[in-house]
């Protein structure tokens, strides 16, 4: 094993920044990944790559970037109590501090304990040939899935999976999904495999509505404009979707999935940023809607879907449209940042599985 690896920063600036950095050691309750597949997510774009939006603890603080890795184990430090050398992993993005009530629960994105460090943001993330990761941050990734279905489970599919558990999803729904960015297509994709008897997805941006299509995502694709709240109640008898998710973090977009939920039903809010507008009389309190918010999910729950996703036989990877190498991150990077492809991976070694 080489002393040096290649590693990936984002300056802030739009462009990527590649170093040579020491390969890491790893300590107590550590393991040492050999990187096999990195995506690229949306929160990476819109709050490090162009500008680096947060500040102090939280912020993005010059580390190795991306926090959607999958890999395998290749050194063991001492103390390991589950995992081993070549074991095949998903690391969950956020590691904190392990006894605060957030993280029992097993809510560590929610961990507020200075002892919280993202990867990707405040520790060192997977656009590299090696992570340094603890041993309580994987979920163990089965042999028949890839390692970028795990990279796509890592962060997006885990929090879709999570915003639609607490909406519930069964074949009695028809499932308005609002924004077809990665995040989007995955809750498609789940909504399927979880039952739903109708999915419609909704984008202002015409390539995306293709990418639903062309994978058979949706039953309905439609741009977003004026005309699609109607348009939706219209495939839905007049009445309204039983569910909805947001992921395009837009106003416009909100009001679109609050509105064109019918009587009683539920909507989750997942895409980040923006502001929402609404008239809550209208809007929720006399159709008695509820609105859920929900911030990416829990270790154990990410544990539940790599069960789940090997029993539905779906697979993430499927919506990665552009794999690129490490040498190539900073293409991979601008190409996501037009918003008009499915997922972007950096993968190593031809990701094999």
């Amino acid at each position: 094993m080489a002393n040096k690896m290649n590693a990936a920063y984002l300056p802030g600036n739009s462009t990527v920044v590649f170093k040579d950095v020491d390969v890491p050691e790893p300590g107590h309750g550590e393991v040492l990944i050999r990187m096999k597949s990195s995506t690229i997510c949306g929160s990476d774009i819109r709050a490090i790559y162009h500008e680096h939006v947060g500040k102090g603890p939280e912020g993005y603080q010059d580390k190795i970037c991306g926090h959607e890795p999958s890999g395998q184990i290749v050194k063991a430090g001492p103390g390991l109590r589950r995992f081993k050398e070549g074991d095949r992993v998903v690391v969950y993005h956020i590691s904190g501090c392990g006894v605060c009530n957030d993280c029992r629960r097993g809510y560590m994105i929610s961990c507020t304990s200075p002892w919280r460090r993202a990867y990707g943001w405040q520790r060192d993330g997977g656009m590299a040939e090696y992570l340094l990761a603890e041993e309580k941050d994987l979920v163990l990734l089965p042999d028949s899935l890839t390692y970028t279905d795990g990279a796509q489970i890592a962060c997006g599919f885990g929090t879709v999976y999570e915003g639609l558990e607490k909406i519930g999803i069964s074949g009695n729904d028809a499932v308005l999904v609002v924004g077809l960015g990665p995040v989007g297509l995955a809750a498609c994709m789940l909504a399927r495999a979880m039952g739903a008897e109708q999915v419609i997805g909704v984008d202002t941006v015409p390539e995306r509505l293709e990418i639903a299509r062309e994978k058979g995502l949706v039953d309905h694709a439609m741009i977003s404009d004026a005309g699609a709240l109607d348009a939706v109640r219209k495939l839905t008898g007049g009445n309204g979707v039983e569910k909805a998710v947001d992921c395009s973090g837009h106003t416009l977009g909100r009001q679109l999935a609050v509105r064109a939920t019918r009587k009683w039903g539920r909507i989750v809010l997942i895409g980040e940023g923006g502001t929402m507008e609404l008239n809550p009389s209208p809007d929720l309190i006399h159709d008695q809607k509820t609105v859920y918010g929900s911030w990416v999910t829990n270790i154990w729950r990410m544990e539940e879907l790599v069960e789940r996703i090997v029993r539905w036989g779906i697979h993430p990877e499927d919506l990665v449209t552009h794999r690129f190498p490490l040498e190539k991150a900073a293409e991979a990077f601008a190409l996501m940042a037009e918003g008009k492809c499915g997922k972007v991976a950096v993968v190593f070694d031809e990701e094999v599985k």
